[in-house]
């Protein structure tokens, strides 16, 4: 009890606004992208569509060597960022290990607010908490892909016996699994982006929520208003 409330005194008031802007922008704008896309056409919700079209076309095909070269390369990418990831995690942990020479160097950069070690500390645990989170999210986003691989390579041969009906069963649980697989990746990549905006909070509370307000601006635009997404409305 002793320690929460040492923890508790050692934020200043403008520091625990500045995080509950910044969880609430988080978990709020997940939430709200998700809401609004039942609504709104979105960038996840579109290429989701495309997505089903892709699977659909794979199962009329004989030869899927082109459909099997798509799905190794996207799964490249979370398996890039999860490695990515791991190196952050690293340099945070060894950061941990040195909080006093790093605290009075952010201490010497002008307009920094003037900390103690232990807030420094849990400005560090904030940011290893992301990276962890988004680690996990990148490393399941990969395994699902490789789920995908393994339901598509069930798909029965053109003109087989069954193959309409396996194949309807074969699309459909793909399309989900492919779904599962994006959203995962994008909650790691939606995590680096915030990510991004804590390292505010090392100069300024007041940095931090600017930064957590310009990431909700970004995402809200790119994933609702994007040349991207009227691209693939066309």
């Amino acid at each position: 009890m002793e320690t929460l409330l040492k923890l508790v005194n050692a934020l200043p008031g403008m520091d625990w606004a500045a995080l509950a802007i910044f969880f609430g922008g988080w978990v709020g704008y997940a939430r709200f992208a998700k809401r609004r896309a039942t609504t709104q056409p979105s960038v996840l919700a579109s290429t989701n569509r495309v997505r089903h079209h892709w699977m659909l076309q794979t199962t009329r095909r004989e030869a899927r060597v082109i459909d099997a070269v798509v799905m190794q390369s996207l799964a490249t990418s979370p398996s890039f960022f999860a490695s990515t990831t791991i190196l952050i995690i690293g340099g945070l942990l060894a950061a941990l290990s040195t909080t006093e020479k790093a605290s009075e160097l952010v201490r010497d950069l002008p307009f920094t607010a003037q900390t103690s070690t232990l807030v420094f500390d849990l400005k560090l645990l904030l940011l290893l908490a992301i990276f962890v989170y988004c680690f996990f999210r990148f490393t399941w986003s990969m395994r699902q892909f490789n789920y995908l691989m393994i339901v598509m390579g069930a798909a029965p041969p053109q003109g087989s016996q069954g193959a309409m009906e396996d194949g309807r069963r074969i699309v459909a649980r793909a399309s989900r699994i492919s779904d599962i697989a994006t959203q995962h990746f994008n909650s790691g990549i939606r995590g680096y982006y915030f990510g991004l905006a804590a390292l505010g909070w090392f100069v300024h509370p007041w940095l931090l929520i600017a930064a957590s307000v310009f990431v909700l601006l970004v995402l809200w635009r790119r994933e609702f208003y994007s040349a991207t997404l009227a691209a693939l409305r066309e």
